[in-house]
């Protein structure tokens, strides 16, 4: 105490102060320039000595403040973080200053505890009203609490309190912010209500009519999209918003939505970078569906509206590849890589690679294999190219169109070994994501002739293996991975946990899987294998904590089926669908806690 009274006392400035701690000077600093009111004992702003010298404004820290968020901070390095979160919160409220309730909030979200945050955060909306950072929290945080039904006043405050300016970008994040939810048609229920004013108000009606449809898109209800689509088209033809919704209906196979497309780029001008959005995926979905006349006509209405942009020359110049119109296609990629060059990211990097594969295939149409090689040595990341045509390949694949989707991988050029194997894989992973195991199994079998030296391609084989229904293959190619890499611990835990999944030779799966968390003794996923097999083996009280232990490192789908599964076997229903919706939350299409739900019968 006296050591604190010392340090605060009148003749010590607040530059010794901060010389005594790195943790007072992140106090002070808060606090310089920055309280929202002084506290009754701090003294009166000093008046400036020169006319241009500034007004000099005091800090509000004086020694008990000082004294109260430094015992705050101390407990909550110290582990204490409840501790902590009472003395912060407290000044916050006596100072009602929002750097101290930002920093309540955050201590209280460190320490995973919701509810105090929630505390802190509403404290602060209602402290300082007209906060839209504390209303943003209280929002964000009644979302992560899954207390949906709350949040409708306090979306309509945040939309209420936005300037007209900004308030359609933030009518337009709001379906981006509610997406995690697992209760689709509540929240769509809570966000149609809480944007019902804006439907009606011209300024801001295509923004919400859009935002609504997003909704709807969320729960696969392609009908009432389609309709809050056309509703915002018509309150606001020009507006870009809805024309993108009706692009995304246009992915999901709603050919009705196109016309909202065409009448919205009619109706623009096409100068905004939103508007400019709308035309470049438009152009990529003609493409996609082989629609190239329309799809150069667009790119070229695109180019000449806007002749500094890059990306649309590089989509003109592929398309004009594919029809062979060949000094076209060369003087449109040449404007491209002037553009891209110019601007320099990371983007145009990408859009660079794929430019000069490009001009390599036209060089090669020509003959000219000389400079088709030269292009390609300009490609300094295989794998850039890859990623390129993987996209295109998985095109043609969802289009009904694999065995073209398999020759346009197979067709790109080897320069090294590597390309050779990158390639293998690509195809390999373009089988796998549409559920081609027996081929995929095959192309796998090809790449680890191949490069037999390989350890990640031979262990992807045994999976695929699995996959294509070949348990006796994967477990032999498992096991002669072991032989060749004793302490590859993947192999040990696949092999491991296929045997406990289909409940067959427990005791060996067991055995296999200590052995590889001996190997790997910080990896969830094998502690999640671990606790499969003690559950599989009847020791629940093991396999609980062991679960438990594993979700809290790494609270993944898959382990969150393990885990929801045993809660579930011993009654505790309730935490097991917590877990589950968290599960869900994060991946709703995982396999294994789709597959653990429906065997169960249980809809979280």
């Amino acid at each position: 105490m006296n050591t604190l009274h010392r340090i605060a006392g009148p003749s010590t400035p607040h530059a010794g102060l901060v010389r005594k701690s790195a943790l007072a000077f992140a106090l002070a600093a808060c606090f310089w320039g920055a309280a929202a009111q002084p506290t009754p004992t701090a003294p009166e702003p000093a008046p400036a000595t020169a006319p241009d010298s500034g007004e000099v404004v005091n800090s509000a820290l004086n020694a008990p403040l000082f004294y109260q968020l430094l015992l705050g901070e101390l407990n909550v390095r110290a582990g204490e973080p409840g501790t902590g979160y009472s003395f912060i919160l407290d000044a916050a409220r006596k100072q009602r200053d929002p750097h101290l309730y930002r920093r309540a909030v955050e201590v209280a979200l460190q320490a995973r505890s919701g509810e105090a945050a929630l505390t802190a955060a509403r404290a602060w909306s209602q402290e300082i009203p007209g906060s839209s950072e504390a209303n943003r929290f209280v929002l964000q945080i009644l979302l992560a609490l899954n207390r949906v039904n709350e949040t409708g006043p306090v979306l309509q405050t945040i939309l209420n309190d936005v300037s007209a300016a900004e308030r359609n970008d933030t009518i337009n994040a709001i379906p981006q912010t509610f997406s995690r939810l697992t209760d689709k048609a509540l929240a769509a229920a809570v966000v149609r209500e809480a944007l019902g004013p804006y439907l009606k108000q011209p300024l801001h009606a295509a923004a919400a009519f859009t935002s609504v449809g997003r909704m709807y898109l969320a729960q696969d209800q392609l009908p009432e999209a389609l309709t809050s689509a056309r509703l915002g088209h018509t309150a606001e033809p020009a507006s870009p918003f809805p024309a993108l919704l009706a692009l995304e209906l246009m992915e999901r196979g709603e050919q009705s939505a196109e016309p909202i497309v065409q009448q919205q780029l009619n109706a623009s001008s096409i100068t905004t970078s939103a508007d400019t959005a709308v035309a470049l995926a438009y152009a990529r979905i003609l493409l996609d569906t082989q629609r190239n006349q329309e799809a150069r006509a667009q790119l070229e209405k695109l180019t000449t509206r806007q002749p500094d942009q890059a990306e649309p020359w590089l989509l003109l110049g592929s398309v004009q590849l594919q029809e062979n119109a060949l000094p076209a296609a060369t003087a449109s990629l040449e404007k491209y890589m002037t553009l891209a060059r110019q601007a320099g990211d990371e983007r145009a990097a990408r859009g660079l690679t794929q430019a000069y594969l490009m001009m390599a295939q036209i060089a090669e149409k020509r003959q000219d294999f000389p400079a088709a090689a030269a292009w390609l040595d300009r490609i300094e990341n295989a794998e850039d190219i890859m990623a390129a045509q993987m996209r295109r390949a998985s095109l043609l694949a969802r289009q009904g169109q694999m065995p073209q989707a398999r020759a346009l991988l197979r067709s790109q050029p080897e320069r090294t070994p590597d390309d050779a194997r990158l390639k293998l894989v690509a195809e390999a992973q373009l089988l796998r994501d549409f559920k081609a195991w027996k081929e995929a199994y095959e192309v796998y079998g090809e790449a680890v002739a191949r490069f037999p030296d390989v350890a990640d391609l031979r262990y992807d084989q045994a999976m695929m293996a699995e996959k294509a229904g070949k348990p006796g293959d994967m477990e032999v190619l498992l096991r002669a991975l072991i032989a060749a890499k004793p302490d590859f611990h993947h192999a040990y835990n696949a092999l491991g946990y296929s045997l406990a999944d289909r409940n067959e030779r427990l005791p060996e799966a067991k055995k296999l899987i200590e052995k590889a968390v001996e190997l790997a003794p910080g990896d969830a996923y094998i502690q999640d294998s671990l606790g499969w097999v003690e559950f599989r083996l009847g020791n629940i009280a093991r396999a609980l904590d062991i679960l438990q232990t594993a979700y809290g490192k790494r609270p993944d789908p898959e382990i969150a089926a393990h885990l929801g599964e045993v809660l579930w076997s011993q009654g505790q229903r309730d935490q097991a669908l917590k877990i589950w919706r968290e599960g869900l939350m994060q991946s709703a299409d995982n396999e294994t806690l789709q597959g653990t739900l429906k065997r169960l019968r249980v809809k979280p």
